[in-house]
């Protein structure tokens, strides 16, 4: 074998392969799942994600081992993912493409086509087993149909309870029990022998137990809520993932290629930048790229939440995923699909879904410890009255039975990640990009922000804020004149106000010439007539009365003191007028700012690199705390730090400059449309170009954090008031599963009420 292939056989080892997972019953046994998993060989690093039901491991592990140990929880393994877009498009496409495997193929993931581990041809038919907890629309119907046959049962046993003999009866609820219970009993027999004590071990504990001693209706009772208990919960999780994969069900399948004077329909995968591609009305945009040819209204609501269609024309810039609304589109692709928005979009939120929060590591560290202790009390509750206090056994027997079903932990399990995934996805469906729940978790805890200044509380391009105008026959011709050829942005912002007076630049007088001045401006011959613009430098290079020349500086520095940058446009003997530039404060500013100190944002700063003057007219009109003057980027990062040493910081910014102090930061927040690094640095991603969508992400991330401390809270006092039952001798089996049951149905729910209300 040759050293390339080696170093490519080795590139291919280290790479992790994605394969989904179907009836993940709970995220305690995924974990436990995952821990043997990584037992063994190449598995040291395999990820079993219950949240986005994903499973990541080696090339090299035994597969068959790996399905044997999801078979014992239920679950199954689905074939590797190849890219979602191309698996779907392929059995449409066009078959002249289909003949060209080299083009479709050339952006699919590594994995897809891996020899060493297909697996899905010799087993292809081999997952069809799956039971227990698997929640999809098959096997779901299935437990429902077995579900509610043993409820009818036990329902006939009260009703036929004097007519029957004993022994029917205990009969029909064997048949209830085996119906609705017996995943959990086959799984929790299988944990005793490998002394694995979870849920489903507690469980089969409880029931056999209470099949001793003879307590059949407690027992088929304890059956039918607990199966009960794991659709609702199965069914919590399924709607939270399937919210998510509604907002990915953004991406377009295929798209049409022009290839000289032909139409032909392309996997997405296959196009490459340069490529042109034709998107009638109502069809997605592929991928990012500029509109070539047409006019139309483009839905950017997948990418940036703006319901409101956006105006675009030849040279404008879209979004793959959003939606032609009205005209012909011919769009030249600019960025290759899994370099588009849209696929970093749904790489990421895929990824945000299976971060671990700090409050999650401690849950899944608490039930590792949690599940044996509640054996032990159980074992303590049964032994301890009747050997030292002469109780009888029967009695604290059932007791501890009771004990087990109590300790489950599906309820604290569930407290955070339900709440999590709901609050990732409704901050996505409107165009806020977290990308991860520990994210989440820590805007919901944020006091302070740090805002940079331009292209975020400020457009990002100056604008004509005032002018002081002495001739104005002149003033806007021979400023419109002088400044169009140039590319400066202040010059610009001068044609732009020309222009919206209502002067064609057409008509504007000619001008010869034309000369620089370092540092002043520029000097031009306008209609036979020497003309000046630029700083008040130029002041000195004209000749004009003192008291003139006091009138201008005095209106030239209260423009100054307004925080606004000043042109002055002269002839060689009259000042014709001034301008007074600045970076146009953005619309909604104000109001986010107004918005953020009404929910807790108790300091707003803004940082920024510009002189004092103009801070401090943009901090004063946008209300925002406190602000900092003529920072260097690293400076920005020594306040955000020293910040951070006082409260919970997220630092706001759009460029490249911003990097650093996002990264700083506790929080880093960009705006969608800064630059990449921003963008890659941040946390959470604004993906409009304002900041009118914060307020609300902060409001869904407190919402989030709310619920999981009432989860919390909630799955731990029931399992606490029933525990203290025992005392009294209270506690029964139907009172320890409602209890049970009743944490896991209120803290599902109140997961998935962060879906629910109106978006921001």
């Amino acid at each position: 074998m040759s050293r390339s292939d080696d170093r490519q056989q080795a590139a291919a080892s280290d790479t992790r392969v994605e394969y989904r997972v179907q009836g993940l019953s709970c995220a305690n046994c995924a974990r436990e799942m995952q821990d043997q998993i990584r037992k063994l060989e190449h598995g040291h690093d395999a990820a079993l994600m219950y949240n986005s039901g994903r499973l990541l491991m080696r090339p090299g592990i035994n597969v068959q081992k790996v399905e044997k140990i999801l078979k014992s929880d239920g679950a199954s393994l689905i074939h590797p993912e190849t890219s979602r877009a191309e698996a779907e498009a392929s059995t449409t496409m066009d078959p002249t493409v289909a003949m060209n495997p080299g083009k479709d193929h050339s952006h699919s993931h590594d994995h897809s086509h891996s020899k060493g581990h297909n697996h899905t041809e010799g087993h292809s038919h081999g997952h069809d087993h799956s039971h227990g907890h698997s929640h999809g629309d098959g096997e779901g119907k299935q437990e429902k149909w077995f579900l509610s046959i043993s409820a009818i049962i036990y329902i006939l046993t009260f009703v036929l309870g004097g007519v029957l003999p004993k022994s029917v009866l205990i009969g029909m609820y064997l048949i209830a029990i085996v119906l609705s219970g017996y995943p959990t009993f086959l799984r929790g027999l299988r944990n005793l022998t490998r002394f694995r004590f979870n849920m489903d071990t507690l469980m089969t504990v409880a029931l056999v137990g209470a099949v001793i001693i003879g307590e059949w209706k407690e027992a088929t009772l304890v059956a039918i809520l607990f199966g009960l208990n794991e659709i609702l919960e199965g069914y919590g999780m399924s709607r939270a993932r399937k919210s998510m994969e509604a907002l990915l069900d953004a991406a377009p399948k295929q798209a049409v290629l022009i290839r000289g004077a032909e139409e032909v329909i392309v996997p997405i995968a296959s196009l490459q930048v340069g490529d042109i591609v034709l998107v009638r009305p109502g069809e997605k945009i592929p991928s990012d790229g500029i509109v070539a040819e047409g006019h139309s209204a483009v839905n950017e609501a997948a990418i940036t939440g703006e319901s409101i269609p956006v105006t675009k024309k030849p040279g404008s810039n879209v979004f793959g995923g959003s939606v032609n609304s009205e005209g012909l589109l011919k769009i030249k692709i600019s960025k290759a699909y899994e370099d588009s928005s849209l696929a970093k979009i749904m790489h990421l939120v895929q990824e945000a879904q299976d971060t671990k929060t700090p409050t999650e590591l401690f849950i899944d560290k608490f039930a590792k410890y949690y599940t044996p202790a509640i054996m032990i009390i159980a074992a303590l509750v049964v032994l301890i009255p009747p050997l030292l206090l002469g109780q009888p056994w029967m009695k604290w027997v059932y007791e501890g039975l009771a004990i087990l079903i109590v300790g489950c932990p599906c309820a604290l399990v569930l407290s955070s990640p339900i709440a999590l995934v709901s609050g990732m996805t409704r901050s996505a469906r409107n165009g806020v990009l977290v990308k991860g729940g520990v994210h989440l978790e820590q805007l919901g805890k944020i006091n302070a922000i740090a805002f940079d200044k331009t292209g975020t509380l400020t457009e990002g391009r100056p604008a004509v804020i005032r002018e002081v105008v002495y001739e104005p026959e002149r003033f806007h011709a021979i400023a419109g004149a002088l400044e169009s050829g140039s590319l400066h942005p202040l010059a610009q912002a001068i044609v732009r106000q020309v222009t919206s007076q209502g002067i064609d630049k057409s008509k504007l007088p000619s001008v010869s010439g034309l000369i620089t001045l370092p540092g002043v401006g520029l000097a031009a011959n306008v209609e036979g007539a020497r003309y000046w613009a630029g700083s008040d430098e130029i002041l000195e290079q004209i000749t004009i009365s003192e008291e003139t020349r006091n009138q201008v500086k005095a209106e030239l520095n209260q423009l100054k003191q307004e925080g606004l940058t000043v042109v002055i446009i002269a002839t060689e003997h009259q000042v014709l007028g001034l301008f007074g530039l600045a970076d146009q404060l953005r619309a909604e500013s104000p109001d986010v700012i107004a918005q953020l100190h009404r929910y807790g944002i108790e300091h707003t700063v803004m940082l920024t690199g510009d002189h004092s003057y103009s801070a401090r007219s943009v901090a004063m009109k946008t209300g925002v705390t406190d602000w900092h003057a003529g920072l260097l980027p690293e400076q920005k990062v020594e306040q955000v730090k020293e910040m951070a040493t006082r409260w919970n910081v997220a630092m706001v910014g759009d460029g490249i400059n911003d990097a650093p102090a996002l990264a700083a930061s506790q929080l880093g927040i960009a705006m969608g449309k800064g630059t990449d690094s921003a963008v890659e640095t941040a946390d959470i991603v604004l993906m409009q170009d304002h900041l009118g969508k914060l307020p609300g992400a902060i409001k869904v991330a407190r919402q989030v954090s709310r619920i999981i401390k009432w989860n919390i809270g909630i799955s731990l006092s029931l399992k606490i008031i029933a525990l203290l039952l025992t005392i009294p001798g209270w506690l029964t089996l139907w009172i320890a599963v409602l209890s049970d049951m009743g944490a896991t149905i209120v803290v599902t729910l109140l997961g998935l009420t962060v879906l629910l209300g109106k978006d921001e």
